[in-house]
């Protein structure tokens, strides 16, 4: 994926599912040929190419009634939309993964397929009787929810080992305020100040503090320490966009205080081990309500702090919660969202591992100009490129390495510090962007990887 990709509408699975849905009834409701088929099935081929032009493979999966886009859920939640997956559901079927190859012809087989397909046990795999009408592209089957309540992944709340003393004080700061403020006690405004000062002048220039921040995070970050990560990005951007050191100011306060309405909601919500049902996610939904109220009783706040609160799950098209029309979100919300996604991508959760730097970037591309900001997700992306600083990698040649800087100019090709067997570091640095005598790169990044268990990363970043 390159930044230019960025400019591509957001990719969402629903309206396949919906495509696969409308032709399927045609189908059944019209002889073969007819206009109306004709009209769907080329409306149906022109998403799956589009989200095929980025990946060999789509994979759309149906999880707790929210349909899921290589792992990533889009919430919906009208009647529609919910009847439409109930409908595939019905079938027995609540996995659809399409492969590039895949032809109109193939499509229309599909959709005669579904419509007199019986989900009934002891008939033929499924792969061949989607063989046998010459579909060949396209796989369909039915998930087995495991239940993870008690084998789930146990994860801490902060990083084990904090590198930059101002992150370690910001992280603590926050975890007072949050607590405060769950007992019920007033935010205070000085202790705020302070910890957006450390970000400013401190973190958000640190390559410690940063290297455990945008690389992935083994760790359960859903409160106070996520809230001074995207407190962190969000400077970022603002950074790489060149805003003054005033507006600056009021988009790390806002940041840093996007979540505190989550001090209202019971930590059994927050901490929930899977999807949440209908009454829990309305009540994790109200975070955004009782931001924007906690925010707008304290005193000298900057104005737009109780508005970015209120908003940062707003999309650019006036999706999103809460419901407040069509009207757009503040420049600032929208900034602060897109942090927010790749902070909430690259952390843990108990039910889920956390996701690659690179992924999180694709996820941004997927939303950018119809719940995102394009202009903000490139200015992220241009500002921690796809293998930021902390990152674990493998190279070509084998190599497992620890980027350590990063090249704006090639950002594919960061320079990074080899890992030995023992997980030591080697002496010396490698610039990946370095070719050999025929001019072809010497080595290339092959994939990120979750840092091996007893790799020390202070030794590669402070």
């Amino acid at each position: 994926m390159t930044v230019a990709s960025l400019t591509e509408p957001a990719l969402d699975p629903l309206p396949l599912l919906k495509g696969v849905a409308s032709l399927r009834k045609l189908t059944g409701m019209y002889p073969a040929g007819h206009p109306a088929i004709l009209q769907k099935l080329g409306e149906l081929d022109n998403a799956v190419q589009r989200l095929l032009r980025q990946n060999d493979i789509v994979r759309i999966d149906v999880i707790h009634g929210d349909a899921h886009l290589d792992g990533l859920s889009f919430r919906h939640d009208s009647d529609a939309n919910a009847r439409i997956i109930q409908e595939l559901a019905a079938l027995g079927i609540d996995s659809i993964h399409i492969r590039r190859g895949i032809t109109p012809d193939e499509l229309q087989a599909l959709s005669a397929f579904l419509w007199e397909f019986k989900d009934a046990a002891g008939g033929p795999p499924m792969t061949q009787q989607l063989a046998a009408r010459g579909i060949h592209h396209v796989s369909l089957a039915k998930l087995v929810l495991l239940d993870t309540r008690w084998r789930s992944e146990q994860w801490a709340d902060a990083p084990k080992d904090i590198y930059d003393p101002a992150y370690a004080e910001s992280i603590d700061l926050m975890q007072q305020t949050f607590e405060q403020v769950q007992e019920g006690k007033e935010l205070k405004l000085a202790t705020i100040r302070h910890i957006v000062e450390l970000l400013v002048q401190k973190v958000a220039g640190s390559s410690a503090a940063l290297a455990q921040i945008l690389a992935v995070k083994l760790y359960e970050n859903l409160t106070y320490c996520h809230s001074v990560n995207v407190a962190t990005l969000s400077l970022l951007i603002a950074r790489q966009i060149g805003f003054d050191e005033k507006t600056t100011a009021a988009i790390g306060e806002a940041a840093l205080l996007h979540d505190i309405g989550k001090t209202r909601i019971p930590l059994d919500v927050i901490r929930k081990p899977g999807a949440l049902d209908k009454r829990e996610r309305t009540l994790m939904e109200a975070h955004t309500t009782y931001g924007a109220e906690i925010l707008v009783e304290v005193d000298g706040l900057r104005p737009l702090t109780p508005t970015v609160a209120l908003e940062h799950h707003r999309g650019v098209k006036g999706s999103g919660y809460p419901e407040l029309g069509s009207r757009e979100p503040h420049f600032m919300s929208q900034l602060v969202s897109v942090a927010d996604i790749y902070e909430a991508i690259t952390g843990a959760r108990t039910y889920q591992q956390p996701g690659q730097p690179e992924q999180a970037c694709l996820v941004l591309a997927r939303l950018a100009g119809d719940k995102l900001n394009s202009a903000l997700v490139k200015a992220f992306v241009a500002a921690v490129t796809f293998f930021p600083v902390g990152s674990v990698v493998r190279t070509s040649r084998d190599e497992t390495g620890v980027v350590i800087a990063t090249n704006h100019a090639e950002p594919l090709h960061p320079v990074i510090a080899l890992v030995a067997p023992d997980l030591v570091r080697l002496p010396g640095n490698v610039d990946t962007g370095a070719r050999d005598s025929s001019g072809a790169y010497a080595r290339h990044i092959v994939e990120t990887i979750r840092p091996p268990d007893g790799l020390d990363l202070g030794l590669f970043v402070q």
